[in-house]
């Protein structure tokens, strides 16, 4: 890396305005942070990619030195610094070094807009032109994350080479893009990639709302204090995939039951896509976590308000293992735990009179 790397005192410029020089001071070094942080994360992966591929290279290997050594690296990196070093993630470090061979003479200067998140994304796209074509568009027109992914997963690419009228092409991306303009500074560090990255635990306060917090927050000392077996296991659960991350909002065991419990809040009306979501988890959970002595894992969805056709005709009519019908005796019953949303919700709202909504 060259003596680019952007200074603090350099930017700093003295007005008359005492306090708003001083919040500068802070966004600055902030934002040199975040840069800093995200290039040394995007640098170690390439090289690391790039170590695994010429180890894999080596001449006089049998056919499957390559799954070996990555097996056998994930082992020692998890054991040295803990999560972030799975085989499936040392894989992807691979597929970094190998699609962009020569991208860390610029990384640094790619390192203010694009993150691993982004590359992630990228990954995806196995046409080259097409893969170079996004990753210029995402650095020239900051593209985020969920604009990224969008736009490879409707193949803008490839419609817009295809359409007589390009321009309406991208009209309509731009007209779909919820696009998060101004400072990621807090989004980059809500990133757990970036938490494993720098050995740091998963701060879940950035991922719940201070209702929803809440109401987590008695909803577990409520199941705790039932007793019925529950164990608790783990607060905004975090499972990541080659495509995502998804947060499960309370895991217990039930030493009874024999299986793992998730909960999942929604403070809203129940959707159908609550439903998928938690059917996900529970499929997630059983292939990943649940042991060969454990029962099925089951899956409850908490909302303060209930639709009649969503339970009718979503999977919830056919899955003993989703709003645990069969195991009242020892789970609280759909009415309790509604019950005791609705308390925690009121509660909050008369302590926090100012954001009580027109429900």
């Amino acid at each position: 890396m060259k003596n680019d790397v952007p200074n603090i005192a350099d930017s700093y410029l003295r007005t008359e305005d005492f306090i708003s020089d001083a919040i500068s001071m802070v966004r600055s070094a902030q934002s040199i942070a975040y840069r800093q942080v995200n290039y040394a994360l995007l640098a170690r992966n390439w090289l690391l990619g790039k170590r695994i591929a010429e180890e894999e290279m080596s001449s006089n290997r049998e056919e499957n030195y390559g799954k070996e050594i990555i097996k056998v690296l994930s082992g020692k990196l998890t054991q040295e610094f803990g999560k972030g070093f799975s085989e499936r993630t040392l894989y992807s470090f691979v597929q970094f070094y190998k699609m962009f061979p020569e991208i860390l003479q610029t990384l640094f200067a790619e390192s203010s807009v694009l993150t691993w998140s982004h590359y992630l994304v990228l990954f995806r796209v196995h046409d080259d032109a097409a893969r170079g074509w996004y990753h210029q568009q995402a650095l020239e027109e900051h593209w985020s994350v969920r604009t990224l992914d969008r736009n490879v997963a409707t193949q803008y690419y490839h419609r817009l080479l295809q359409s007589p009228v390009p321009d309406k092409v991208k009209e309509e991306m731009i007209s779909k893009t919820a696009e998060y303009q101004g400072n990621r500074r807090l989004e980059f560090i809500k990133n757990p990639i970036v938490a494993e990255f720098l050995g740091l635990s998963q701060n879940t306060d950035f991922l719940e709302t201070d209702l929803e917090k809440a109401i987590l927050d008695n909803l577990q000392k409520f199941l705790l204090e039932l007793g019925k077996g529950f164990a608790f296991v783990a607060r905004q659960r975090h499972i990541r995939t080659d495509s995502d991350d998804y947060f499960i909002d309370l895991v217990f065991y039930n030493i009874d039951l024999r299986c793992y419990v998730l909960i999942d809040l929604k403070v809203g009306k129940l959707t159908h896509q609550d439903v998928g979501q938690m059917d996900m988890y529970v499929r997630m959970y059983d292939e990943m976590f649940k042991r060969p002595t454990d029962d099925p894992t089951i899956g409850i969805i908490l909302c303060s308000e209930n639709n009649e056709d969503v339970v009718h005709y979503s999977v919830l009519k056919d899955k003993d293992r989703l709003f645990a019908a069969k195991y009242l005796t020892y789970l609280p019953s759909k009415e309790e735990l509604r019950a005791e949303i609705k308390a925690q919700r009121a509660i909050y709202y008369a302590q926090h009179p100012e954001e009580k909504s027109d429900e």
